[in-house]
């Protein structure tokens, strides 16, 4: 992760057990703090060292006039900050706080969808393509939730799914859509049933796994010239988009 994704101009409210500070991020090496009520209450700018941890998250640290130290972790994916301060009297807190967006950012900075999609791209073509169970493990959450009434609950059922997989199961994924923590992939596979079947699968991710799962399966019609002529799925819409700047598709010998 970049400097690039750091949210400037965002304000914020961060709720910690005892106070509430307002920030405001003014640039990648300034911000303003105030605090209303309390021992620590003061409005402050303070220049700011900013380091990218990556996957939305940064360490934001600074000193303040009265000789406070402070290293601020912000989770933008979480909505937390994790507050680390030395006080002029030696005093050490830590404190976690949760965040409550009060002016967004000066341009969208959410690098979410984008490692969702190859998250959800990784999954789909290692265990449908690769048939390799051992994935399920490493991108899947533990408590995953299956709302195909076909397949048992828990990531245990899905692994076991794919051990036993036929050699006749090839998926091609297509178009990749993202949103926050949502995933929708359209793809084709073939051996799951007699005939081809177009496929829409939706996830959602949670702390970076596969936490649930919906699908919706059509058996494949060929297109006819007669009705337009156009297929249900194109083997190239994967690429398209990753042309487009979306994650790139990665397709079987087959396809």
């Amino acid at each position: 992760m970049s400097m690039d994704a750091f949210p400037i101009g965002l304000e914020m409210d961060v709720s910690y057990p005892d106070f509430t500070v307002s920030l405001a991020l003014t640039s990648a090496k300034e911000l303003r703090f105030e605090i209303e009520d309390g021992p620590f209450a003061r409005t402050e700018t303070v220049g700011v060292e900013v380091l990218p941890l990556g996957n939305g998250v940064f360490a934001v640290s600074w000193q303040e006039a009265d000789g406070s130290a402070v290293v601020n972790v912000q989770d933008y994916d979480r909505a937390l900050v994790h507050s680390f301060a030395t006080l002029p009297d030696g005093r050490f807190l830590r404190m976690r706080g949760t965040m409550a967006v009060t002016r967004p950012a000066d341009r969208i900075s959410d690098d979410r969808p984008r490692r969702n999609k190859a998250l959800v791209l990784e999954a789909m073509t290692s265990l449908f393509q690769r048939r390799d169970a051992s994935a399920v493990e490493r991108l899947y959450a533990p408590d995953y939730i299956q709302h195909n009434p076909n397949i048992p609950q828990g990531r245990d059922a899905l692994h076991s799914l794919v051990a036993g997989l036929s050699q006749d199961v090839r998926y091609e994924p297509g178009l990749i859509i993202a949103e926050a923590d949502l995933v929708a992939i359209h793809g084709r596979i073939h051996g799951w049933t007699e005939e081809p079947q177009i496929v829409i699968d939706i996830f959602r991710v949670e702390d970076g796994l596969l936490a649930e799962h919906w699908d919706v399966l059509q058996t494949e019609v060929p297109a006819t010239a007669a009705i337009g002529g156009i297929p249900m799925f194109d083997p190239q819409e994967g690429t398209r988009s990753a042309q487009a700047g979306d994650a790139p598709v990665i397709r079987t010998a087959h396809a």
